[in-house]
């Protein structure tokens, strides 16, 4: 018989949202029943679902107002897909998950990454209501930490309160009240942000040809800093672009000084809108002290607000407070560098910095920093057309803009490469003609080399020529972000694996919470043969972000290369990206025997390849082997400039195609012969 609920069906301040498949619904019953005994309101489908509600919707709108997410793991959740879609969905928007494990069931990677051993209570040990005990002292624990909501229920006592803090502190890290918002809640341990300091000091760890990823990070010292991003407190809210461009602006000033480490702006920005204390996030970004500070705008006016924090001693070591004038940021910019140089011993490092390069034209500089925000957030075709439309902007107010002009090349690039928008050619002439305005402005723009390196790599399949402007930008300015990445990708494709590996450690140091650099890595271990490297380095991709395309397409590579056609499909089902997702399943269904499937699926895909995917879908003929129509979709994928063609020399599934003339002529189309 299902719980009859003692509450109304609303589900603000919901403190539990209880799920499970629909084979475990007695015992779900009975966790409802028992976690609302000890003073804790859950919500649980079909229950709280109010009449005249669609279900879906109901279940959707609970998982975005409940505090904490109970699953109840068992045989029949691992295999149900509307419990790793209520997962995912917790996850994406940072719930805690506690989950009650009901039987012995073998975790899929679904699932795996999600959960740890450190993050279930086993049932069978001590019966249900054991186990129900130490999951409602968990509860209670994340829901006393400050910012993370607290339960309407009364609160627990002594005894109850004594375990409390002793699960909380196994599970959450509570810091000390900042002024800054996401400094105030604890970060969560038990999912999604909580992975991250393990997986910065770890995702490297697994065994690389030549052993050159064993070991930790480098300790930090109290030679390094990492600049957050500013707050943006404007009346509207509407700066951010402003006060996040100030930031990665300090962020590349500071970079430049000899000694001084500095996470680059990726891994800094990991954090904004998260939950979590200086001292998680200087351990993360394995740092000694926090750049921190707010932005407000008014007009032609600008208040700045920063502060240098020793993390270990928890105490600022340098505070300023600047009333200017917009056309002042430059200067500004300047002097919080040197400020925060002076602070930690600038006669030890050996340099004063380097001065930023301004535009006298304030407009500019604000389309620009629009253009960059747009260009580092947006992964839209809306977005990049809106960047790309910022620069262009930019550059007309002010010709001269050297920066500008690069960040134009960039975005108009990946405008191209990531949603195919024009023809290669016109794609080509507008890139190419943006770096050369920004390197006769400024030869010595080692921006501008990298942004030429990029377009010779992706727009004229020319790694070669690509690595050669990657060593020109790297003798001007090797404090440059992505250099380090951009070098360990090109010998990736020419199948250097160990100087690949090499160059993706560096960026790492430079670098840690970067999602591609990780994705990259198991790029090269799955196409060097290291199969559980290469399923170690995706798994640490969706630990740093559970929602990340393609990745869950390549962990069902790896399935298929290891003959578990089985797990493949679940991986390929849970491809977030609709072009892999399709281009994967066909393959699962060839490999499990399941022909017709197979059949329906690729055409299926073939329809989606139409804008894009061709290199996918030969994937997929080649592992039914079917040479003929690999080739066709080949070729097909080669004439769309299809950027999947860059990876066909250590491709494992194309491995028996290299006796054949017409795979040498593809390999010296795209320069990898």
């Amino acid at each position: 018989m299902r719980v009859t609920s003692t509450d109304s069906d609303d589900t603000v301040g919901c403190d539990v949202f209880i799920s499970y498949a629909s084979q475990d619904a007695a015992s779900a019953d009975a966790v409802c029943v028992g976690l609302e005994r000890r003073g804790l309101r859950c919500w649980i489908a079909p229950r709280d679902v109010m009449p005249g509600t669609l279900y879906a919707d109901a279940i959707v709108r609970a998982l975005n107002t409940a505090k904490i997410f109970v699953l109840l793991l068992s045989q029949h959740a691992v295999g149900s897909a509307h419990v790793g879609k209520e997962v995912e969905r917790a996850s994406s928007k940072q719930r805690p998950i506690l989950a009650l494990r009901m039987d012995a069931a073998s975790l899929t990677p679904a699932l795996e990454y999600f959960l740890s051993g450190s993050q279930w209570v086993d049932v069978s040990p001590g019966g249900l209501e054991a186990a129900l005990t130490k999951v409602a002292e968990a509860i209670r624990a994340l829901l006393a930490v400050p910012g993370a909501g607290a339960s309407s229920e009364a609160a627990p006592n002594a005894t109850e309160a004594g375990a409390a803090e002793t699960v909380s502190k196994a599970i959450v890290s509570a810091g000390r009240r900042r002024r800054r918002r996401w400094a105030i809640a604890a970060s969560i341990a038990i999912i999604g942000f909580g992975c991250v300091l393990v997986v910065a000091k770890h995702w490297f760890a697994s065994p690389a040809p030549g052993n050159m990823f064993a070991g930790d990070p480098a300790k930090s010292n109290d030679r390094s800093v990492a600049v957050l991003p500013f707050e943006d407190l404007s009346e509207k809210k509407d700066q951010a672009y402003f006060s996040d461009g100030l930031s990665s602006e300090l962020i590349d000033l500071l970079a430049k000084i000899p000694g001084l480490r500095v996470p680059a702006r990726v891994s800094s920005f990991y954090f904004k809108g998260k939950q979590a204390t200086l001292p998680e996030i200087a351990q993360a970004l394995n740092v000694a002290h926090l750049l921190e500070g707010t932005v407000r705008t008014s007009g032609q006016n600008v208040r700045i607000t920063a502060d240098l924090v020793n993390v270990g001693s928890g105490s600022p070591i340098w505070s300023q407070t600047y009333d200017r004038k917009l056309e002042d940021i430059f200067k500004i910019q300047d002097e919080i560098a040197d400020s925060v140089v002076g602070a930690l011993k600038v006669s030890l490092l050996g340099a004063a910095p380097p001065r930023a390069t301004p535009t006298a034209n304030t407009a500019a500089y604000t389309a620009y920093l629009k253009c960059q925000e747009s260009s580092a957030e947006t992964a839209t075709r809306e977005g990049r057309s809106a960047a790309v439309a910022e620069c262009q902007q930019a550059v007309d107010l002010d010709p001269n803009y050297a920066p500008a002009w690069v960040t134009l090349a960039d975005s108009l690039r990946t405008q191209f490469v990531a949603f195919g928008d024009g023809n290669i050619e016109v794609a080509r002439a507008r890139v190419v003609n943006a770096i050369e305005r920004a390197l006769a402005l400024d030869p010595r723009s080692a921006a501008a080399h990298q942004g030429l390196a990029v377009a010779l790599y992706q727009l004229d399949f020319d790694p070669a020529a690509a690595e050669l402007e990657v060593q020109k930008a790297v003798a001007i300015d090797p404090t440059v972000p992505g250099l380090d990445w951009l070098k360990g990708y090109i010998a990736s494709v020419q199948c250097r694996f160990e100087d690949a590996l090499r160059a993706f450690a560096d960026e790492r140091a430079r670098n840690p919470l970067a999602i591609d650099t990780p994705l990259q890595v198991g790029n090269t271990y799955y196409r060097s043969g290291d199969l559980d490297a290469a399923r170690n380095a995706y798994l640490s991709v969706l630990a740093l972000r559970p929602v990340t395309g393609s990745v869950h397409y390549r962990l069902g590579l790896v399935s298929l290369l290891r003959h578990d056609p089985a797990t493949a499909l679940a991986e390929f089902e849970h491809e977030p990206d609709p072009d892999f997702h399709a281009t994967g399943l066909p393959m699962a269904y060839d490999a499990m025997g399941r022909k017709a499937e197979a059949d329906q699926a690729l055409a299926a895909a073939e329809q989606i390849a139409a804008n894009g995917a061709s290199y996918q879908v030969a994937l997929a003929y080649a592992a039914r082997g079917d040479i003929e129509k690999t080739f066709v979709w080949l070729d097909r994928a080669y004439a769309q400039h299809d950027a999947g063609m860059l990876w066909i020399k250590g491709e494992p599934f194309l491995k028996n195609l290299h006796a054949d003339a017409r795979f040498q002529t593809l390999l010296h189309k795209m320069h990898l012969d």
